[in-house]
């Protein structure tokens, strides 16, 4: 029996890993999340006996450490975070309250025998870019909003914890993941909301930023896989797509595969965190996978068919 906590498993990437990480009956899954960007309905307990839901805030140590010293967890999955571009650019002293929650997981995994941290980091970390495509052990990091800096100083803790206590850890870095329980206040679930209402589709400035986007699947199959496999142990992931695509393109794709009458809007360019390109390496997720990386194409339909429904 492996005891596995997932933090922020009440929302859209973690929940789906949590469900994934359940269908093993040899795992216990424990689900930490403070409810304020998560969602019970994303939940998979009622579909396993081994899940079991905790209401915690990990940023608060008296809320988790009851939880770390209750279970003596085997592995940690951290992905408790804000998230959300323009809720971190409106929040930023609650962005960087996370760093709170990476000190109180790191210190309570170390001390409590865990062997391994898994941890979501973020594309946010490269930067405007200055490589393509972006790999995580040659492109330099060029963080500078509060929640680029925040997952930055994550992954710092991770290598630091390792070297200095044995630790082990895997970061994965998310390159724009998207599927059907995510939040409609992200580009792809925002375009297809407003595709399927025929409503008006905004982008940012010109539309000409560029971006990969990874479907829900590939992002678990690949990072539970790192899990069963013990793959990259102590090292960066990219996790991500492997098509560049424009943000005016994206929204074109989306009207047309929903068939829709949107019309497209451009509103003024955003003064901060919308850079300019994203395009991960992806050699060591394919490594993970067994099958294609699933097309944009592909994953819009399976959530717009799911929609339509």
């Amino acid at each position: 029996m492996a005891k596995i906590l997932v933090t922020g498993g009440a929302g859209f990437i973690a929940s789906s890993l949590a469900e994934k990480l359940a269908e093993d009956k040899n795992n216990i899954v424990i689900i930490v999340d403070n409810l304020i960007t998560g969602s019970l309905d994303k939940l998979p307990q009622s579909k396993h006996d081994n899940v079991k839901f905790v209401r915690c805030d990990v940023n608060e140590y008296n809320d988790v450490s009851s939880v770390f010293f209750g279970y003596h967890f085997d592995y940690v999955f951290h992905y408790a975070a804000l998230v959300g571009v323009k809720r971190t650019l409106e929040n930023p002293i609650k962005v960087l309250n996370d760093v709170s929650g990476i000190k109180n997981i790191m210190h309570l995994s170390k001390s409590t025998g865990v062997k391994r941290v898994y941890y979501s980091s973020s594309s946010e970390v490269y930067g405007e870019p200055v490589e393509f495509p972006q790999n995580e052990d040659t492109t330099p990091l060029n963080s500078r909003l509060p929640y680029a800096i925040v997952k930055n100083v994550g992954e710092a803790y991770l290598k630091s914890y390792k070297k200095e206590f044995g630790l082990d850890y895997t970061i994965f870095r998310f390159f724009n993941t998207f599927g059907p329980k995510q939040s409609k206040d992200f580009v792809v679930s925002l375009f297809i909301n407003k595709a399927l209402k025929n409503e008006s589709i905004t982008v940012y400035g010109d539309g000409l930023q560029t971006r990969t986007f990874c479907y829900i699947d590939d992002n678990i199959e690949a990072t539970s896989n790192a899990f069963y496999q013990n793959k990259f142990i102590n090292e960066v992931v990219n996790i991500g797509g492997e098509v560049e695509i424009t943000i005016l393109d994206l929204a074109r794709t989306i009207v047309r595969v929903a068939e829709s009458k949107s019309s497209i809007i451009h509103l003024p360019k955003l003064e901060e965190g919308d850079m300019t390109r994203r395009k991960p390496d992806v050699s060591k997720m394919k490594q993970l996978l067994e099958n294609p990386i699933v097309t944009l194409e592909d994953g819009l339909r399976k959530i717009i068919n799911l929609q339509k429904k």
